[in-house]
């Protein structure tokens, strides 16, 4: 699952081991505090309001710690561009996986009304993120939505609890070599399933990656035993694609190569 939109690499971003003020935020995208929609819009355009959305999260203890907006021409657009706002709690800003809530909006047409929420984990500097939804909120900019956006903010906050619970659970599971070989020869098995030909004769898919491949971590945090490590290298060695653009090295992705745009996967 993916956001609905990427930001260029050299849009304007901010990122912060510590919550984002008023002030900072503003310095980066000023559009995330934009008081009506741009001109341009017809009568029809419903204004949603990103910094109503963005108090009523801080009020839940979720802290921003990186904005970023789009690069316009039209300085006109500038306070009404699209921008997206991660947040996590303030304890769990640097974490290296956490509750997460990703935040995109636009005041001008230019996107849809987003909100992803789930357990994330960074993959590279360049700051993408890959992991698990757990909830997924798209609101276009049409009605009487005010009241459902803000409402739609408290039910992801409520399965966070339910995400953390699964979480803890899988990283008190430890699996041994064998085990580890089935869960990845199980997940290839799922990616790449034999399909049936139409005189009923089952043809075995060839795999572009084995098993021993697919269990290979890529950081030294991520060589562990338990179920949940092994089920987050599985998942990013099969996907492969939010970081790993150069295959040639077992770091993935150079610093710089990668668009600002968060990808996850479910």
């Amino acid at each position: 699952m993916h956001l609905s939109t990427r930001f260029a690499r050299h849009a304007p971003s901010l990122q912060s081991d510590t919550p984002l003020s008023d002030d900072q935020i503003r310095s980066v995208a000023p559009s995330i505090f934009s008081e009506d929609k741009h001109e341009s819009r017809s009568e029809r355009y419903t204004y949603i309001p990103t910094i109503t959305v963005l108090n009523k999260l801080r009020a839940e203890g979720f802290q921003p710690f990186m904005v970023c907006q789009t690069r316009v021409r039209n300085e006109n657009k500038r306070e009404h561009t699209k921008h997206m706002i991660r947040l996590r709690h303030a304890n769990q800003i640097d974490a290296r996986e956490a509750n997460e809530i990703i935040l995109l909006n636009s005041h001008d047409g230019s996107s849809s009304y987003q909100m992803m929420a789930g357990m994330f984990r960074f993959v590279c500097k360049n700051g993408l993120v890959c992991g698990n939804v757990l909830e997924d909120v798209r609101v276009p900019h049409k009605g009487n939505i005010a009241d459902e956006v803000v409402q739609g903010a408290y039910d992801v906050l409520d399965g966070f609890d339910l995400i953390r619970e699964v979480r803890e659970t899988l990283q008190h599971t430890q699996l041994d070599h064998g085990e580890q070989q089935a869960f990845a020869r199980a997940a290839l098995s799922l990616r790449y399933e034999p399909k049936d030909t139409d005189d009923g004769v089952t043809d075995v898919v060839a795999t572009p990656v084995t098993e021993r491949q697919i269990l290979q971590p890529k950081r030294h945090d991520d060589i562990a035993g338990d179920l949940w490590t092994t089920f987050n290298v599985v998942q990013e060695n099969m996907i492969r694609g939010a970081c790993v653009a150069d295959r040639r090295t077992a770091a993935g992705c150079r610093p710089g190569q990668c668009r600002v745009s968060t990808k996850v996967s479910s």
